[in-house]
Protein backbone atom coordinates (compact mmCIF):
# COMPACT_ATOMS: atom_id res chain seq x y z
CA UNK A 1 0.00 0.00 0.00
CA UNK A 2 1.72 3.04 -1.36
CA UNK A 3 -0.85 6.04 -0.07
CA UNK A 4 -1.56 6.90 3.35
CA UNK A 5 -5.04 7.11 2.15
CA UNK A 6 -5.97 3.16 1.64
CA UNK A 7 -4.11 2.73 4.73
CA UNK A 8 -6.18 4.75 7.02
CA UNK A 9 -9.49 3.99 5.14
CA UNK A 10 -8.70 0.51 6.19
CA UNK A 11 -8.04 1.41 9.99
CA UNK A 12 -10.87 3.78 9.69
CA UNK A 13 -13.34 0.85 8.29
CA UNK A 14 -11.57 -1.71 10.34
CA UNK A 15 -12.59 1.05 13.93
CA UNK A 16 -16.10 1.34 12.61
CA UNK A 17 -16.99 -2.50 12.08
CA UNK A 18 -15.83 -2.67 15.78
CA UNK A 19 -17.88 0.23 17.11
CA UNK A 20 -20.69 -1.06 15.12
CA UNK A 21 -20.34 -4.44 16.85
CA UNK A 22 -19.68 -3.37 20.07
CA UNK A 23 -22.54 -0.76 20.00
CA UNK A 24 -24.69 -3.83 18.75
CA UNK A 25 -23.82 -5.74 21.46
CA UNK A 26 -23.95 -2.95 24.06
CA UNK A 27 -27.45 -2.01 23.05
CA UNK A 28 -28.50 -5.75 22.90
CA UNK A 29 -27.04 -6.31 26.59
CA UNK A 30 -28.88 -2.86 27.58
CA UNK A 31 -31.90 -4.03 26.28
CA UNK A 32 -32.18 -7.32 28.32
CA UNK A 33 -30.75 -6.05 31.90
CA UNK A 34 -33.42 -3.53 31.55
CA UNK A 35 -36.16 -6.01 31.04
CA UNK A 36 -34.75 -8.11 33.61
CA UNK A 37 -34.30 -4.99 36.24
CA UNK A 38 -37.73 -3.21 35.56
CA UNK A 39 -39.58 -7.28 35.98
CA UNK A 40 -37.20 -7.05 39.26
CA UNK A 41 -37.91 -3.21 40.29
CA UNK A 42 -41.84 -4.02 39.83
CA UNK A 43 -42.00 -6.49 42.10
CA UNK A 44 -39.68 -4.61 44.66
CA UNK A 45 -42.56 -1.68 44.20
CA UNK A 46 -45.36 -4.27 44.49
CA UNK A 47 -44.00 -5.97 47.70
CA UNK A 48 -43.84 -2.26 48.75
CA UNK A 49 -47.15 -1.22 48.32
CA UNK A 50 -48.06 -4.94 49.98
CA UNK A 51 -46.40 -3.83 53.00
CA UNK A 52 -48.39 -0.56 53.27
CA UNK A 53 -51.47 -2.12 52.38
CA UNK A 54 -50.42 -4.33 55.84
CA UNK A 55 -50.22 -1.45 57.60
CA UNK A 56 -53.37 0.34 56.35
CA UNK A 57 -55.55 -2.26 57.24
CA UNK A 58 -53.60 -2.89 60.74
CA UNK A 59 -54.41 0.98 61.05
CA UNK A 60 -57.99 0.42 60.07
CA UNK A 61 -58.88 -2.40 62.39
CA UNK A 62 -57.33 -0.16 65.03
CA UNK A 63 -59.49 2.48 64.34
CA UNK A 64 -62.34 0.41 64.00
CA UNK A 65 -61.54 -0.82 68.02
CA UNK A 66 -61.68 3.07 69.09
CA UNK A 67 -64.21 3.71 66.94
CA UNK A 68 -66.39 0.67 68.91
CA UNK A 69 -64.93 1.10 72.40
CA UNK A 70 -65.58 4.80 72.07
CA UNK A 71 -68.76 5.93 71.17
CA UNK A 72 -68.13 9.58 71.48
CA UNK A 73 -65.15 9.11 68.75
CA UNK A 74 -65.48 11.00 65.90
CA UNK A 75 -66.85 8.82 62.83
CA UNK A 76 -64.24 10.64 60.39
CA UNK A 77 -61.21 8.61 62.35
CA UNK A 78 -62.30 5.73 60.96
CA UNK A 79 -63.55 7.35 58.01
CA UNK A 80 -59.78 7.84 57.08
CA UNK A 81 -58.56 5.11 57.83
CA UNK A 82 -60.88 3.55 55.31
CA UNK A 83 -60.15 5.73 52.94
CA UNK A 84 -56.48 4.85 53.14
CA UNK A 85 -57.22 1.09 53.26
CA UNK A 86 -58.89 2.02 49.56
CA UNK A 87 -56.21 4.48 48.40
CA UNK A 88 -53.22 1.21 49.17
CA UNK A 89 -56.00 -1.09 47.72
CA UNK A 90 -55.89 0.65 44.46
CA UNK A 91 -52.14 1.19 44.30
CA UNK A 92 -51.95 -2.29 44.51
CA UNK A 93 -54.45 -2.83 42.16
CA UNK A 94 -53.02 -0.51 39.77
CA UNK A 95 -49.35 -1.55 39.88
CA UNK A 96 -50.12 -5.18 39.44
CA UNK A 97 -52.36 -4.09 36.29
CA UNK A 98 -49.94 -2.64 34.98
CA UNK A 99 -46.78 -4.50 35.04
CA UNK A 100 -48.58 -7.56 34.31
CA UNK A 101 -51.80 -7.19 32.50
CA UNK A 102 -50.53 -5.40 29.42
CA UNK A 103 -47.52 -8.36 28.95
CA UNK A 104 -47.58 -10.36 25.75
CA UNK A 105 -45.75 -12.86 27.93
CA UNK A 106 -48.71 -15.44 28.99
CA UNK A 107 -46.83 -16.68 32.23
CA UNK A 108 -47.64 -12.44 33.23
CA UNK A 109 -51.15 -12.33 32.26
CA UNK A 110 -51.65 -15.65 34.58
CA UNK A 111 -49.65 -14.26 37.36
CA UNK A 112 -51.83 -10.89 37.09
CA UNK A 113 -55.42 -13.48 37.40
CA UNK A 114 -53.35 -15.32 40.39
CA UNK A 115 -52.96 -11.85 42.27
CA UNK A 116 -56.12 -9.90 41.53
CA UNK A 117 -58.23 -12.97 42.91
CA UNK A 118 -56.33 -12.49 46.85
CA UNK A 119 -56.61 -8.40 46.59
CA UNK A 120 -60.43 -8.52 46.04
CA UNK A 121 -60.74 -11.13 49.13
CA UNK A 122 -58.94 -8.27 51.12
CA UNK A 123 -61.64 -6.04 49.75
CA UNK A 124 -63.85 -7.87 50.55
CA UNK A 125 -63.00 -8.27 53.99
CA UNK A 126 -62.50 -4.30 54.29
CA UNK A 127 -66.27 -4.09 53.11
CA UNK A 128 -67.50 -6.43 55.56
CA UNK A 129 -65.84 -5.18 58.60
CA UNK A 130 -66.90 -1.89 58.06
CA UNK A 131 -70.67 -3.16 57.58
CA UNK A 132 -70.36 -5.18 60.91
CA UNK A 133 -68.58 -2.18 62.59
CA UNK A 134 -71.60 -0.23 61.96
CA UNK A 135 -73.60 -2.61 63.60
CA UNK A 136 -71.75 -3.52 66.02
CA UNK A 137 -72.01 0.75 66.85
CA UNK A 138 -75.61 0.13 67.35
CA UNK A 139 -75.12 -2.67 70.18
CA UNK A 140 -76.21 -0.86 73.43
CA UNK A 141 -74.65 -3.39 75.61
CA UNK A 142 -71.09 -2.69 75.74
CA UNK A 143 -70.08 -6.51 76.64
CA UNK A 144 -72.05 -7.48 73.85
CA UNK A 145 -70.24 -4.72 71.88
CA UNK A 146 -67.12 -6.02 72.79
CA UNK A 147 -68.13 -9.73 71.98
CA UNK A 148 -69.31 -8.73 68.27
CA UNK A 149 -66.30 -6.46 67.53
CA UNK A 150 -63.71 -9.30 68.63
CA UNK A 151 -65.72 -11.45 66.46
CA UNK A 152 -65.55 -9.14 63.50
CA UNK A 153 -61.78 -8.51 63.66
CA UNK A 154 -60.91 -12.42 63.72
CA UNK A 155 -62.96 -12.56 60.75
CA UNK A 156 -61.25 -9.56 59.55
CA UNK A 157 -57.86 -10.91 60.05
CA UNK A 158 -58.78 -14.10 58.54
CA UNK A 159 -60.05 -12.83 55.50
CA UNK A 160 -56.98 -10.52 55.22
CA UNK A 161 -54.11 -12.40 56.44
CA UNK A 162 -54.10 -15.33 53.92
CA UNK A 163 -54.33 -13.23 51.08
CA UNK A 164 -51.66 -10.30 52.20
CA UNK A 165 -49.32 -13.64 53.04
CA UNK A 166 -50.09 -15.11 49.00
CA UNK A 167 -49.71 -11.53 47.40
CA UNK A 168 -46.18 -11.04 49.52
CA UNK A 169 -44.60 -14.28 48.84
CA UNK A 170 -45.47 -14.19 45.25
CA UNK A 171 -43.94 -10.81 44.95
CA UNK A 172 -40.96 -12.28 47.08
CA UNK A 173 -40.55 -15.24 44.39
CA UNK A 174 -41.03 -12.64 41.50
CA UNK A 175 -37.71 -10.81 42.85
CA UNK A 176 -35.45 -14.11 43.47
CA UNK A 177 -36.60 -15.11 40.02
CA UNK A 178 -35.12 -11.46 38.74
CA UNK A 179 -32.42 -12.18 40.63
CA UNK A 180 -31.68 -15.38 39.44
CA UNK A 181 -32.21 -14.09 35.68
CA UNK A 182 -29.77 -10.92 36.30
CA UNK A 183 -27.31 -13.10 37.61
CA UNK A 184 -27.77 -15.92 34.40
CA UNK A 185 -27.82 -12.92 32.05
CA UNK A 186 -24.96 -10.92 33.79
CA UNK A 187 -23.27 -14.39 33.26
CA UNK A 188 -23.72 -14.60 29.45
CA UNK A 189 -22.78 -10.95 29.02
CA UNK A 190 -19.68 -11.26 30.51
CA UNK A 191 -18.67 -14.45 28.46
CA UNK A 192 -19.89 -12.39 25.43
CA UNK A 193 -17.79 -9.12 26.01
CA UNK A 194 -15.09 -11.60 26.57
CA UNK A 195 -14.99 -13.10 23.55
CA UNK A 196 -15.77 -10.01 21.49
CA UNK A 197 -12.46 -8.40 23.19
CA UNK A 198 -10.10 -10.77 22.54
CA UNK A 199 -11.46 -10.79 18.59
CA UNK A 200 -11.34 -7.03 19.07
CA UNK A 201 -7.74 -6.97 20.36
CA UNK A 202 -6.78 -9.64 17.49
CA UNK A 203 -8.16 -7.23 15.06
CA UNK A 204 -6.83 -4.49 16.04
CA UNK A 205 -3.26 -5.82 16.37
CA UNK A 206 -3.54 -6.66 13.03
CA UNK A 207 -4.61 -2.94 11.77
CA UNK A 208 -1.69 -1.48 14.39
CA UNK A 209 1.07 -3.67 12.79
CA UNK A 210 0.06 -3.50 8.87
CA UNK A 211 -0.96 0.58 9.21
CA UNK A 212 -0.37 1.94 12.55
CA UNK A 213 3.40 1.48 13.40
CA UNK A 214 4.85 2.36 10.59
CA UNK A 215 2.99 5.33 10.28
CA UNK A 216 2.96 6.28 13.93
CA UNK A 217 6.98 5.56 13.62
CA UNK A 218 7.27 8.00 10.74
CA UNK A 219 5.22 10.75 11.79
CA UNK A 220 7.31 10.58 15.22
CA UNK A 221 10.35 11.03 13.14
CA UNK A 222 8.81 13.91 11.93
CA UNK A 223 8.34 15.24 15.20
CA UNK A 224 11.79 14.80 16.49
CA UNK A 225 12.97 16.85 13.49
CA UNK A 226 10.62 19.82 14.25
CA UNK A 227 11.78 19.60 17.25
CA UNK A 228 15.02 20.07 16.93
CA UNK A 229 14.48 22.78 13.81
CA UNK A 230 12.02 24.67 17.15
CA UNK A 231 15.09 23.91 19.64
CA UNK A 232 17.36 26.17 16.85
CA UNK A 233 18.80 23.42 14.62
CA UNK A 234 18.31 24.41 11.57
CA UNK A 235 20.60 22.24 9.49
CA UNK A 236 17.95 19.43 10.63
CA UNK A 237 16.91 17.39 7.33
CA UNK A 238 14.89 14.03 6.27
CA UNK A 239 15.70 11.27 4.08
CA UNK A 240 12.65 11.07 1.63
CA UNK A 241 12.34 7.30 1.74
CA UNK A 242 8.61 6.58 0.33
CA UNK A 243 6.60 8.47 -2.11
CA UNK A 244 3.72 8.61 -0.37
CA UNK A 245 2.06 11.41 1.51
CA UNK A 246 4.13 11.52 3.96
CA UNK A 247 7.56 11.37 2.01
CA UNK A 248 5.78 14.57 0.35
CA UNK A 249 5.70 16.11 3.73
CA UNK A 250 9.16 15.12 4.45
CA UNK A 251 9.91 16.67 1.57
CA UNK A 252 8.35 19.62 2.45
CA UNK A 253 9.51 20.00 5.83
CA UNK A 254 13.65 19.63 4.57
CA UNK A 255 12.60 22.95 2.06
CA UNK A 256 11.26 24.88 5.27
CA UNK A 257 13.84 24.27 7.46
CA UNK A 258 16.33 25.48 4.48
CA UNK A 259 14.31 28.59 4.25
CA UNK A 260 13.71 29.16 7.87
CA UNK A 261 17.66 28.98 7.75
CA UNK A 262 17.96 31.59 5.58
CA UNK A 263 15.38 34.23 7.46
CA UNK A 264 16.88 33.59 10.80
CA UNK A 265 19.93 35.59 10.52
CA UNK A 266 17.48 38.16 9.03
CA UNK A 267 15.41 38.46 11.74
CA UNK A 268 17.78 38.12 14.54
CA UNK A 269 18.81 41.52 13.17
CA UNK A 270 15.89 42.74 13.12
CA UNK A 271 14.70 41.80 16.78
CA UNK A 272 18.19 43.50 18.38
CA UNK A 273 16.91 46.78 16.56
CA UNK A 274 13.68 46.55 17.97
CA UNK A 275 14.39 45.48 21.37
CA UNK A 276 16.84 48.50 21.44
CA UNK A 277 14.21 50.56 20.34
CA UNK A 278 10.95 49.29 22.30
CA UNK A 279 13.65 49.76 25.49
CA UNK A 280 14.63 53.06 24.54
CA UNK A 281 10.83 54.19 24.19
CA UNK A 282 9.70 52.36 27.33
CA UNK A 283 12.04 54.23 29.61
CA UNK A 284 11.06 57.55 27.69
CA UNK A 285 7.67 56.59 28.57
CA UNK A 286 8.21 55.92 32.65
CA UNK A 287 9.94 59.17 33.24
CA UNK A 288 7.54 60.84 31.35
CA UNK A 289 4.67 59.42 33.45
CA UNK A 290 6.74 59.85 36.45
CA UNK A 291 6.74 63.36 36.07
CA UNK A 292 2.99 63.65 35.20
CA UNK A 293 2.56 61.59 38.20
CA UNK A 294 4.72 63.93 40.67
CA UNK A 295 2.70 67.35 39.15
CA UNK A 296 -0.41 65.99 39.89
CA UNK A 297 0.28 65.02 43.14
CA UNK A 298 1.66 68.50 43.93
CA UNK A 299 -1.29 70.19 42.18
CA UNK A 300 -3.82 68.20 44.37
CA UNK A 301 -1.83 68.86 47.29
CA UNK A 302 -1.16 71.95 47.01
CA UNK A 303 -5.10 73.09 46.31
CA UNK A 304 -6.12 70.99 49.09
CA UNK A 305 -3.70 72.41 51.37
CA UNK A 306 -4.87 75.94 49.76
CA UNK A 307 -8.30 75.41 50.97
CA UNK A 308 -7.42 74.13 54.59
CA UNK A 309 -5.12 76.62 55.52
CA UNK A 310 -7.42 79.56 54.33
CA UNK A 311 -10.77 77.79 56.03
CA UNK A 312 -9.92 78.66 59.78
CA UNK A 313 -8.64 82.41 59.75
CA UNK A 314 -11.95 82.95 57.22
CA UNK A 315 -14.00 81.07 60.10
CA UNK A 316 -12.80 83.02 62.65
CA UNK A 317 -13.30 86.19 60.96
CA UNK A 318 -16.70 85.50 59.84
CA UNK A 319 -17.15 84.58 63.83
CA UNK A 320 -15.58 88.30 64.86
CA UNK A 321 -18.59 89.26 61.97
CA UNK A 322 -21.60 87.31 63.59
CA UNK A 323 -20.38 88.28 67.24
CA UNK A 324 -20.97 92.22 66.13
CA UNK A 325 -23.50 91.80 64.43
CA UNK A 326 -25.49 90.46 67.40
CA UNK A 327 -23.99 92.98 69.58
CA UNK A 328 -25.30 95.42 67.10
CA UNK A 329 -28.59 94.32 67.47
CA UNK A 330 -28.15 94.12 71.47
CA UNK A 331 -27.00 97.70 71.46
CA UNK A 332 -30.40 99.01 70.31
CA UNK A 333 -29.49 102.65 69.88
CA UNK A 334 -26.38 102.72 72.53
CA UNK A 335 -22.58 103.29 71.73
CA UNK A 336 -20.85 100.19 71.19
CA UNK A 337 -16.95 100.12 70.53
CA UNK A 338 -16.28 97.68 67.51
CA UNK A 339 -12.58 97.99 68.26
CA UNK A 340 -11.88 94.77 69.48
CA UNK A 341 -13.92 93.10 66.98
CA UNK A 342 -12.05 94.91 64.13
CA UNK A 343 -9.08 94.69 65.47
CA UNK A 344 -9.26 90.83 65.60
CA UNK A 345 -10.41 91.03 61.93
CA UNK A 346 -7.33 92.78 61.12
CA UNK A 347 -5.19 90.29 63.33
CA UNK A 348 -6.92 87.32 61.32
CA UNK A 349 -6.75 88.72 58.10
CA UNK A 350 -2.75 89.26 58.52
CA UNK A 351 -2.24 85.97 59.67
CA UNK A 352 -4.37 84.66 56.66
CA UNK A 353 -2.14 87.08 54.25
CA UNK A 354 1.02 85.42 56.01
CA UNK A 355 -0.24 82.09 55.56
CA UNK A 356 -1.24 82.29 51.84
CA UNK A 357 2.01 83.77 51.01
CA UNK A 358 3.67 80.68 52.74
CA UNK A 359 1.70 78.41 51.10
CA UNK A 360 2.70 79.65 48.00
CA UNK A 361 6.32 79.11 49.11
CA UNK A 362 5.25 75.66 50.69
CA UNK A 363 6.75 72.99 50.34
CA UNK A 364 9.70 74.39 48.96
CA UNK A 365 9.92 76.21 52.11
CA UNK A 366 10.57 73.82 55.19
CA UNK A 367 8.41 74.91 58.31
CA UNK A 368 11.36 73.75 60.35
CA UNK A 369 14.29 75.83 59.07
CA UNK A 370 11.83 79.14 58.31
CA UNK A 371 13.79 82.65 59.22
CA UNK A 372 11.82 82.64 62.05
CA UNK A 373 12.43 79.37 63.36
CA UNK A 374 15.76 79.91 64.63
CA UNK A 375 14.92 81.79 68.01
CA UNK A 376 13.38 80.20 70.77
CA UNK A 377 9.38 80.34 71.15
CA UNK A 378 7.47 79.59 74.23
CA UNK A 379 4.97 77.15 74.07
CA UNK A 380 2.23 78.76 76.18
CA UNK A 381 2.38 81.99 73.93
CA UNK A 382 1.94 80.01 70.83
CA UNK A 383 -1.13 77.86 72.74
CA UNK A 384 -2.28 80.72 74.14
CA UNK A 385 -2.47 82.73 70.93
CA UNK A 386 -4.09 79.57 68.96
CA UNK A 387 -7.06 79.75 71.93
CA UNK A 388 -7.53 83.35 71.62
CA UNK A 389 -8.16 82.78 67.82
CA UNK A 390 -10.73 79.70 68.42
CA UNK A 391 -12.43 81.54 71.22
CA UNK A 392 -15.02 83.08 69.35
CA UNK A 393 -15.70 80.16 67.05
CA UNK A 394 -15.96 78.02 70.48
CA UNK A 395 -17.78 80.76 71.68
CA UNK A 396 -20.74 80.50 69.16
CA UNK A 397 -20.78 77.36 69.21
CA UNK A 398 -21.93 76.72 72.87
CA UNK A 399 -18.46 74.63 73.47
CA UNK A 400 -16.16 75.08 76.87
CA UNK A 401 -12.50 75.75 75.53
CA UNK A 402 -9.88 75.62 78.46
CA UNK A 403 -6.71 76.25 78.21
CA UNK A 404 -4.14 74.60 81.15
CA UNK A 405 -0.35 76.17 80.67
CA UNK A 406 0.81 73.45 83.40
CA UNK A 407 3.62 74.77 86.16
CA UNK A 408 6.01 76.43 84.00
CA UNK A 409 6.40 77.62 80.44
CA UNK A 410 8.30 75.63 78.38
CA UNK A 411 10.62 76.79 75.14
CA UNK A 412 10.72 74.94 72.04
CA UNK A 413 12.41 75.70 68.33
CA UNK A 414 9.45 75.90 65.86
CA UNK A 415 8.06 78.24 64.16
CA UNK A 416 5.60 79.59 66.33
CA UNK A 417 3.02 80.44 62.92
CA UNK A 418 3.01 77.14 62.08
CA UNK A 419 2.71 75.48 65.23
CA UNK A 420 -0.07 78.05 66.61
CA UNK A 421 -2.29 77.50 62.96
CA UNK A 422 -1.63 73.30 64.13
CA UNK A 423 -3.15 73.79 67.08
CA UNK A 424 -5.93 76.30 66.35
CA UNK A 425 -6.71 73.65 63.36
CA UNK A 426 -6.85 70.69 65.77
CA UNK A 427 -9.10 72.63 67.95
CA UNK A 428 -11.34 73.58 64.53
CA UNK A 429 -11.60 69.78 63.79
CA UNK A 430 -12.91 69.08 67.19
CA UNK A 431 -15.08 72.15 66.90
CA UNK A 432 -16.69 71.23 63.55
CA UNK A 433 -16.38 67.04 63.74
CA UNK A 434 -16.94 66.43 67.45
CA UNK A 435 -20.84 65.98 67.78
CA UNK A 436 -22.24 66.76 71.30
CA UNK A 437 -19.64 68.45 72.21
CA UNK A 438 -19.25 70.40 75.12
CA UNK A 439 -15.91 71.07 76.61
CA UNK A 440 -12.26 71.32 74.80
CA UNK A 441 -9.26 71.22 77.35
CA UNK A 442 -5.47 72.39 75.61
CA UNK A 443 -2.66 71.45 78.18
CA UNK A 444 1.29 71.92 78.07
CA UNK A 445 3.67 69.40 79.93
CA UNK A 446 6.96 68.12 79.89
CA UNK A 447 8.31 64.62 80.33
CA UNK A 448 11.34 62.89 80.28
CA UNK A 449 11.65 60.34 77.98
CA UNK A 450 15.12 58.26 76.60
CA UNK A 451 15.25 60.98 73.35
CA UNK A 452 15.86 63.67 76.35
CA UNK A 453 13.03 66.22 77.39
CA UNK A 454 9.97 66.70 75.75
CA UNK A 455 7.05 69.13 75.56
CA UNK A 456 3.70 67.68 75.31
CA UNK A 457 0.71 69.88 73.79
CA UNK A 458 -2.67 67.46 74.42
CA UNK A 459 -5.78 68.81 73.12
CA UNK A 460 -8.80 66.87 74.70
CA UNK A 461 -12.43 66.67 74.18
CA UNK A 462 -15.51 65.21 75.77
CA UNK A 463 -17.00 64.10 72.01
CA UNK A 464 -17.64 60.31 70.66
CA UNK A 465 -13.94 60.20 69.79
CA UNK A 466 -11.63 58.81 67.09
CA UNK A 467 -12.96 55.51 65.07
CA UNK A 468 -11.71 52.64 64.97
CA UNK A 469 -8.19 52.29 63.18
CA UNK A 470 -7.94 56.35 63.94
CA UNK A 471 -4.32 56.44 62.58
CA UNK A 472 -5.86 56.41 59.15
CA UNK A 473 -6.96 59.30 59.83
CA UNK A 474 -3.76 60.85 59.18
CA UNK A 475 -4.19 60.21 55.28
CA UNK A 476 -4.86 62.86 52.82
CA UNK A 477 -8.51 63.51 51.60
CA UNK A 478 -9.34 60.99 54.79
CA UNK A 479 -12.69 61.99 56.45
CA UNK A 480 -14.21 60.24 59.08
CA UNK A 481 -16.96 63.48 60.01
CA UNK A 482 -20.24 62.22 61.20
CA UNK A 483 -21.27 65.64 61.57
CA UNK A 484 -22.21 66.82 58.34
CA UNK A 485 -19.60 69.43 58.04
CA UNK A 486 -17.70 70.20 55.02
CA UNK A 487 -13.87 69.41 54.64
CA UNK A 488 -11.06 67.52 52.58
CA UNK A 489 -9.65 65.38 55.20
CA UNK A 490 -6.28 67.28 54.95
CA UNK A 491 -6.20 69.02 58.32
CA UNK A 492 -4.40 65.84 60.38
CA UNK A 493 -2.25 64.62 57.54
CA UNK A 494 -1.25 68.58 57.24
CA UNK A 495 -0.21 68.97 61.19
CA UNK A 496 1.54 65.64 60.84
CA UNK A 497 3.58 66.97 58.58
CA UNK A 498 4.62 70.16 60.06
CA UNK A 499 4.99 68.51 63.39
CA UNK A 500 7.32 66.08 61.83
CA UNK A 501 9.28 68.93 60.26
CA UNK A 502 10.16 70.14 64.04
CA UNK A 503 11.57 66.75 64.64
CA UNK A 504 8.11 65.46 66.83
CA UNK A 505 5.24 63.56 66.88
CA UNK A 506 1.55 63.42 66.85
CA UNK A 507 -0.60 60.62 68.11
CA UNK A 508 -4.30 59.80 68.28
CA UNK A 509 -6.71 58.52 70.91
CA UNK A 510 -8.67 58.89 73.96
CA UNK A 511 -9.07 61.52 76.50
CA UNK A 512 -8.87 60.26 80.38
CA UNK A 513 -11.92 61.38 81.87
CA UNK A 514 -14.93 61.09 79.38
CA UNK A 515 -13.95 58.61 76.64
CA UNK A 516 -13.39 61.67 74.24
CA UNK A 517 -10.88 62.12 71.71
CA UNK A 518 -7.26 63.16 72.73
CA UNK A 519 -4.46 64.29 70.07
CA UNK A 520 -0.99 64.51 71.79
CA UNK A 521 2.07 66.88 69.91
CA UNK A 522 5.51 65.66 71.11
CA UNK A 523 8.19 68.08 70.56
CA UNK A 524 11.31 68.60 71.73
CA UNK A 525 12.12 71.20 74.73
CA UNK A 526 15.03 73.34 74.99
CA UNK A 527 15.01 73.87 78.51
CA UNK A 528 14.48 72.73 81.94
CA UNK A 529 11.12 75.10 82.73
CA UNK A 530 10.79 78.98 82.59
CA UNK A 531 8.39 80.22 85.50
CA UNK A 532 5.77 81.98 83.67
CA UNK A 533 4.92 85.63 84.64
CA UNK A 534 1.61 86.13 83.54
CA UNK A 535 0.41 82.70 84.28
CA UNK A 536 0.35 79.75 86.77
CA UNK A 537 -0.84 76.21 88.05
CA UNK A 538 -4.39 77.63 86.85
CA UNK A 539 -5.96 77.60 83.45
CA UNK A 540 -7.32 80.00 81.10
CA UNK A 541 -11.11 79.32 79.96
CA UNK A 542 -12.39 80.86 77.03
CA UNK A 543 -15.36 80.26 75.54
CA UNK A 544 -19.37 79.47 76.77
CA UNK A 545 -20.43 76.06 77.94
Amino acid sequence: MRSLRVRFALLLGGTALIALLAATGVLWSIRLTENVIERTLAAQHRLELLAELSGRLAQYGFAAIDSVGNPDAPPEALSVTRDRVDQALNHVDDAIGSGMATSANLEDRIQYVARTRPLANVRAARAMLDRQVTLVRRETDPDLRKTAMQGALNAFGAMTGPPLSLLIEAERRSMTAGSEAARTLSQRLTAAALAATVLALAFVGVLYRSVTRPTLARIEEIRRAAGAVGSGALGTRLSVETRDELGLLVANFNRMAARLARREGRLAADRAALEDTVEARTADLRAANGALEMVDRSRRRFFADVSHELRTPLTVILGECDLAQRSAEAAAGRMVDYGPVFTTIRKRAQRLKRRVEDLFAWPARNPARSSSTGATVSAVEVLTDAVDSAGSEAARRRVELVLEPGDHDIEIAADPEWLRQVVESLIDNALRHATGLTRITVSLSEHDTPQGRRAWVTIDDDGPGFPAGGDGLFERFRREARSGEAGFGIGLALARWVVERHDGAISLGKAEHGGGARVVIDLPSLDDGVAPESYGAGHERIGAA
